[in-house]
């Protein structure tokens, strides 16, 4: 009982600070985008990413470890992920540069950060038309791959609880074939700190491993994916 509270206590205060540097960043991002390059607001928005991990350690306990940080390549290339919670998108976009963000279109009209993270250029879909979201990603997704971005994917669509992986959609191998880049795996454990369901952010060491660069050149798309999800169990952690 007593560990509850404190742990509710300590997520109130990592709330606190999380709202209120997020409305201080995207108000200065939103006002001075005029004035400031699009590789300036990259960094503006990785600074935003860094702090809240940050802040989650001091308040709440949270660390991470990364395992197989060489395998990531300095080109862009697509990235696969399981799902667990918000922690690894906040994580996963600032462990490379630049990224193009794939979310929710819902989700640039949260007043201050949706307005803010319009401006980085993200991959807008609507889960709600699975066909033109799917086109929509793979049009924009190789423009982005062009101009010198990665792109992460989260292929189960939603978050599953910590242990617990989905069915894993094919766009990510689809992209990465048109595009001709290799595909990066990636597992954690995210959902043990920041469980989904859960306000309360527990203490922890939240575990990432990176696997080196699968070859899209020539693959099937759902051989490739099967490829990934199979590594992904097997590296669960």
């Amino acid at each position: 009982m007593i560990n509850s509270l404190f742990y509710t206590l300590r997520t109130v205060c990592f709330y606190l600070g999380y709202i209120t540097v997020t409305i201080a960043i995207s108000s200065l991002i939103i006002l001075s985008s005029p004035l400031l390059s699009k590789v300036a607001i990259y960094r503006a928005s990785k600074l935003w990413c860094k702090f809240v991990l940050f802040w989650l350690r001091i308040c709440c306990g949270v660390k991470y470890q990364i395992f197989g940080l060489e395998n990531l390549p300095e080109s862009p290339c697509v990235i696969i992920a399981n799902h667990q919670s918000s922690w690894e998108t906040i994580f996963f976009y600032q462990l490379v540069f630049p990224v193009s963000p794939i979310i929710k279109k819902e989700l640039l009209r949260i007043p201050f950060w949706g307005w803010a993270l319009s401006l980085v250029k993200p991959i807008a879909i609507d889960r709600s038309k699975p066909r033109e979201a799917a086109r929509s990603l793979l049009v924009q997704g190789l423009s982005r791959l062009k101009s010198g971005c990665f792109i992460i994917l989260f292929p189960e669509g939603t978050r599953y609880p910590l242990g617990k992986l989905g069915k894993f959609s094919r766009s990510g191998a689809n992209l990465a074939i048109a595009a001709k880049v290799p595909i990066v795996p990636i597992s954690h454990n995210a959902g043990l700190c920041w469980p989904s369901q859960s306000f309360i952010k527990s203490p922890g060491l939240i575990q990432i491993q990176i696997g080196s660069p699968i070859d899209s050149a020539g693959r099937k798309d759902d051989e490739l994916m099967t490829q990934l999800r199979e590594w992904i169990v097997a590296h669960s952690l």
